[in-house]
């Protein structure tokens, strides 16, 4: 088994396997352009390596991945440097396209962080293990972004109305909730992780999906959710349950609630539709939610809802080329700067006070909003994103386009 010890991008060979692990530790092995151009390259190669039959990717530390490395971002923008914050984001939709269309099995494990960016890496592969370590989630409207990485697809695909629910509270889901709204494929305990990835590297001859199928079925479990879960209330006693209870506990729980107030037209009928709920019966959930909202940044959160609303209609080609012109206009600041300030108060500083730019949801009009949808103007050079011809189209992908 040969190896690359001194790289963000660990490699492992065996025969017919590549596990590549994200090997910045420190940083929760958040992305840096050296990491996602390594990935690029070795994702493509290994696509035309015939002896590569699964790719497997996992982080180092305790997280898989945190997302990409804003903080990196930000300092590049107050630098007047934008375009190659735009350049960075780009690159980063690429690897997010080719995952999604690869023709050969990815299982990402998910033993840790998983948080933006790192979310792109693995949720567009065909297998995802979340374990008891996992925490997901899309925290970016409080940094003054907006969920993307191909989330206005993923997230609008999510049961009823969770996705807007994920995507503009940034609310933290647990390896149970991964699963029972489809964002995970298995969940192993991570005791198990070392014998299930020795025992994926025994595929040899056999047909590399049904394999992969077969082992992580093997290996799966049933967890029980957390009593003070995004779902919040406990319906299991200490059995393992099954899945289709699992789907039970899902639906009962928080999604009515979720369906009947993020399911309004605009932020602000979200926020009042909470807030009468809670004036029928007081509620920790409701609370925690509605203030997660109140002190995101409008601007954010008013495209996010639409990018989502938008990516319900639309393939995950097409989602990225939309998500590409949103980022632009965001780290141009041409309409808000709010990224820039977010990366300070959150990232920088930490002083976790962000002065938002329009500072109310009434200030952000839809002609503000309009403008994130468009392309970027009077720029010399920029372009729309210009996605990869993929040769290998697995049908997997094809409803993805």
């Amino acid at each position: 088994m040969a190896s690359e010890p001194h790289s963000q991008v660990l490699v492992e060979e065996t025969s017919n396997v590549r596990i590549l692990t994200l090997n910045r530790p420190k940083q929760l092995n958040a992305l840096s352009l050296n990491m996602i151009t390594r990935l690029l390259q070795l994702f493509l190669a290994y696509e035309e390596d015939p002896s590569v039959k699964l790719v497997i990717l996992k982080g180092q530390g305790r997280a898989f991945c945190a997302g990409g490395d804003v903080s990196a971002v930000v300092r590049d923008i107050r630098l007047g440097k934008w375009r190659r914050s735009a350049d960075f984001m780009s690159l980063q939709y690429t690897l997010n396209y080719v995952m999604a269309t690869y023709s050969k099995a990815q299982i990402s494990i998910l033993n840790g962080i998983v948080m933006g960016g790192g979310a792109g890496v693995c949720v567009h592969g065909r297998f995802r293990i979340a374990t008891e370590n996992t925490v997901f989630a899309m925290p970016e409207t409080a940094l003054g972004l907006f969920p993307d990485v191909g989330a206005s697809y993923f997230l609008s695909r999510l049961p009823g109305f969770f996705g807007e629910y994920a995507g503009l509270t940034g609310a933290r889901l647990d390896g149970a909730e991964m699963l029972a709204c489809g964002l995970a494929t298995h969940f192993v305990p991570s005791t198990r992780l070392t014998a299930l990835g020795a025992d994926l590297c025994r595929v040899g001859s056999s047909d590399p999906v049904t394999f992969a199928s077969t082992i992580l079925d093997a290996y799966t479990q049933h967890p029980h959710p957390k009593q003070k879960s995004a779902c919040h209330r406990q319906i299991f006693n200490g059995n393992l349950c099954h899945q289709f209870l699992i789907s039970i506990y899902f639906s009962l729980c928080r999604l009515d609630v979720i369906d009947k107030c993020f399911s309004r037209r605009t932020v602000e009928e979200i926020i009042s539709a909470l807030e009468r709920d809670a004036t029928h019966k007081p509620d920790d959930w409701i609370s925690a939610t509605t203030g997660s909202l109140k002190k995101a940044s409008p601007a954010s959160l008013k495209i996010s809802l639409r990018s989502i609303r938008e990516g319900r209609l639309q393939g995950l080609g097409q989602c990225l080329i939309r998500e590409n012109r949103m980022v632009s206009h965001v780290m141009k600041g041409d309409i808000s700067k709010d990224f820039v300030e977010g990366g300070r108060a959150i990232l920088i500083n930490k002083d976790r006070n962000p002065k938002w730019e329009p500072r109310r949801l009434e200030d952000m009009k839809d002609n503000m909003v309009d403008k994130y949808f468009k392309r970027v103007e009077e720029e010399e050079g920029w372009e729309d994103l210009k996605l990869p011809p993929r040769k290998h189209l697995p049908a997997s992908a094809i409803a993805k386009l």
